[in-house]
């Protein structure tokens, strides 16, 4: 009996030592978004969240946790357990809210993990068609002749569309004067009526007004071109290389997460995008999908987040 037993026991540690341990995951994760249902970092988050559940063979569930720009959200995230079961959907806030914010309740670098730069959103540089320009290098040159005199139109201080015109007349030299409104939407109905002669808008809300000649496009605000309007030049190609003000979307995790749940996560994104399914989402979003390694997307976020913290600096900008 004591050989049999022996034996039995032999086999069962033998078949231990063999036995894969689990991987991740193997429970459900869960996606922070500090916004709004609806939104457009909710909806881009949603546009990923049923193919990253299917490669990861578990499900993803989105938690919306709005407030003060994303900071709710990501306060809370940066504040989870770093076990690979929380993740952030960000968007160019998380770069941007450490210039408009004196006191954030986390470091934005310093308190996640990269994990992968999902998508960027271009802007269109859309001027009303009063307005006697059909060309980027035109708008400079007519706004040098008329410092001041041709206003914009944004979202409010510090949104997005105020701060990459800031940032485009910063690098054109030229002086234009700003006119917040309330919501995107506001300044959008404001540049249609002729209330204001220019904006950064998005693509989809844009190209409609484009191609019915109520709106003229003169340049996209990324880096490359976008594939939603391939013909319209970038800022940067029209004598002004360098020049950025493209909106992102990207998965962080607390940090600290281990690296076996960062590079499975970054994988799987990675796969989900070359999908032309994902793909079809996002150019209707006005998205450009990107995959890029964790460095990779550290590095644009320390790159982004002096960006804008200057400019806000400039601007003498701050939100409490």
């Amino acid at each position: 009996m004591f050989r049999v037993h022996a034996a039995l026991c032999a086999v069962a540690m033998s078949c231990a030592a063999g036995a894969p341990a689990q991987t991740y995951p193997v429970k459900p994760v869960r996606m922070i978004v500090g916004f709004a249902p609806g939104g457009g970092t909710d909806v881009t988050a949603r546009a990923i969240v049923q193919e990253l559940s299917e490669g990861l063979r578990q499900r993803v569930i989105i938690e919306n946790r709005p407030g003060a720009n994303g900071v709710v959200g990501t306060e809370i995230a940066a504040k989870a357990s770093a076990d690979g079961y929380t993740l952030l959907m960000v968007n160019s806030g998380h770069t941007v809210n450490p210039g408009l914010y004196p006191r954030l309740p986390y470091d934005s670098i310093r308190d996640f993990a990269p994990i992968s730069l999902v998508a960027t959103l271009p802007n269109l540089l859309v001027v009303h068609p009063s307005l006697p320009v059909k060309r980027f290098p035109d708008f400079v040159q007519l706004a040098k002749k008329q410092p001041r005199q041709i206003n914009y139109g944004s979202g409010g201080q510090g949104a997005s569309s105020h701060l990459g015109m800031e940032l485009l007349a910063r690098t054109a030299r030229i002086e234009l004067t700003h006119v917040p409104y309330k919501s995107g939407g506001l300044s959008a109905g404001a540049l249609l009526a002729g209330e204001v002669m220019v904006s950064f808008n998005t693509i989809p809300s844009a190209l409609p007004y484009v191609k019915a000649g109520r709106l003229r496009a003169l340049g996209v605000s990324s880096a490359q071109r976008s594939v939603s309007v391939p013909d319209v030049p970038t800022i940067a190609e029209m004598g002004y290389p360098g020049f950025s003000a493209a909106g992102l979307a990207g998965l962080l995790a607390p940090a600290g997460t281990p690296v076996e749940a960062i590079n499975r996560v970054q994988a799987e994104t990675a796969k989900l995008m070359k999908l032309p399914v994902v793909a079809e989402r996002f150019h209707t979003l006005g998205l450009d999908p990107v995959a890029s390694t964790p460095a990779e997307f550290a590095r644009f976020i320390r790159t982004d987040t002096d960006k804008w913290t200057k400019l806000v600096r400039e601007l003498n900008l701050t939100l409490q």
